[in-house]
């Protein structure tokens, strides 16, 4: 067993571990579970193969727990954009108060999804998982989808007046989402018909403040009663 695989040095196991997440991370969404060989990504990973086992039980375990790092990272994203009460059912706010949060998460999606390298990353895995279910969708939507859908879908609620588990939100929050998701599924087309060389910060401003310009016209019609 190599050095960093043993207990006696965790912050080495612990990079290892993490390395070896982040290549089968990114090997999976690119080539797929099947297409992907442990030693693919031992070598991504600059490990040994043999750490692949020794931390996961083998290339399933790793799959799970690369769906693992996609819940903690979205968590994470959304704790910051929702406040301290993260993924828990918001206390009552006032309508004012549920459409600053939602345009808050709107602003950390498009900053995370269409900004960050690694959400290429974790949206491809996650295609790839939606394509063929496993058990790490499973996880990765009792972790994050659900969750976070369900959260924003009481927001929109608090902020429209309707009902938070009506089919109309529930679809309305599902196309909220789905608008920040396309600029990184087809972040090349988007680049060649906007014109743009690359999504940095100031293309990130721009579609931020068209992103929340949507949510704030459709909000106010729902809340004049428009169908």
């Amino acid at each position: 067993m190599s050095k960093t695989q043993t207990p006696q040095n965790p912050s080495a196991a612990d990079a290892t571990r993490l390395a070896l997440v982040m290549a089968a991370l990114k090997l999976f969404g690119r080539q797929g579970f099947d297409g992907t060989s442990t030693r693919e990504i031992a070598t991504a990973a600059n490990a040994n193969i043999g750490s692949i086992a020794y931390h996961f039980g083998g290339k399933e375990g790793l799959r799970l727990a690369a769906a693992d790092h996609v819940v903690a990272t979205i968590q994470a994203i959304a704790s910051q954009a929702l406040g301290n009460t993260g993924l828990a059912q918001p206390q009552v706010v006032s309508a004012e108060e549920a459409e600053s949060q939602i345009e808050a998460a709107v602003e950390r999606m498009v900053g995370f999804m269409v900004a960050r390298p690694e959400a290429g990353e974790i949206v491809q895995f996650v295609l790839r998982e939606l394509s063929t279910p496993t058990d790490a969708l499973d996880r990765i939507y009792t972790g994050v989808f659900e969750p976070v859908h369900r959260r924003l879908c009481h927001l929109w609620a608090a902020a429209t007046g309707e009902e938070a588990e009506s089919e109309r939100v529930r679809i309305s929050v599902f196309m909220m989402i789905g608008q920040v998701v396309y600029f990184r599924i087809a972040r090349a087309a988007v680049l060649r018909r906007m014109g743009w060389v690359d999504i940095g910060p100031a293309e990130v401003g721009k579609v931020i403040g068209i992103a929340r310009e949507n949510v704030a016209v459709i909000i106010a019609a729902r809340k004049a009663g428009k169908p």
